[in-house]
């Protein structure tokens, strides 16, 4: 079976801080990861081949990471079938409240499930989540996440329980 590929697309390079959180994400779930900067504003001809080819070039998943005015995720979307994930990412503006409800009003049939404002780690995981409906090895990795995460929550109760 062939390894599973998604896509990480960010509107400017200055979105990197928040967006390596996500791609650390599918990393760590052996999701290969092809990133870019594309511009839904300044090279919207890019935006709409790089979508209309994403499925052609072996994506399954497009997560699209904006700032502001945050139309990269449905512009993305509205040329490919794909599932896309948008990360709203927090801006001087509106403290990335402009971003988020760019990203979640989007109009009938042309969905973006978007995460948290800077919530690229939840991407990541979003896309591992969907792409483990087909491939059981990303399946288990979340279960073993899911297990670690809780093992790390009761270590903190037992410690906080033993002071007080």
């Amino acid at each position: 079976m062939k390894q599973p590929k998604v896509a990480v697309v960010m509107g400017s390079d200055s979105d990197l801080p928040v967006v390596k959180k996500c791609i650390d994400a599918l990393k760590k779930f052996e999701i290969d990861v092809d990133v870019n900067v594309i511009s839904a504003h300044r090279t919207p001809y890019e935006a709409e081949a790089f979508a209309k080819n994403a499925e052609k070039d072996g994506f399954e998943v497009i997560i699209a990471a904006a700032g502001k005015a945050a139309h990269l995720g449905g512009v993305l979307a509205a040329y490919t079938t794909l599932p896309v994930i948008g990360i709203p990412i927090k801006s001087s503006t509106m403290d990335g409240l402009d971003s988020l409800l760019s990203m979640v009003q989007m109009p009938k049939g042309i969905p973006v499930a978007t995460v948290a404002i800077d919530g690229a780690e939840n991407a990541g995981i979003l896309a591992a989540q969907i792409l483990a409906l087909k491939y059981k090895n990303i399946s288990m990795l979340l279960k073993q996440h899911k297990e670690d995460m809780a093992n790390e929550v009761n270590e903190k109760n037992k410690k906080i329980k033993e002071e007080f």
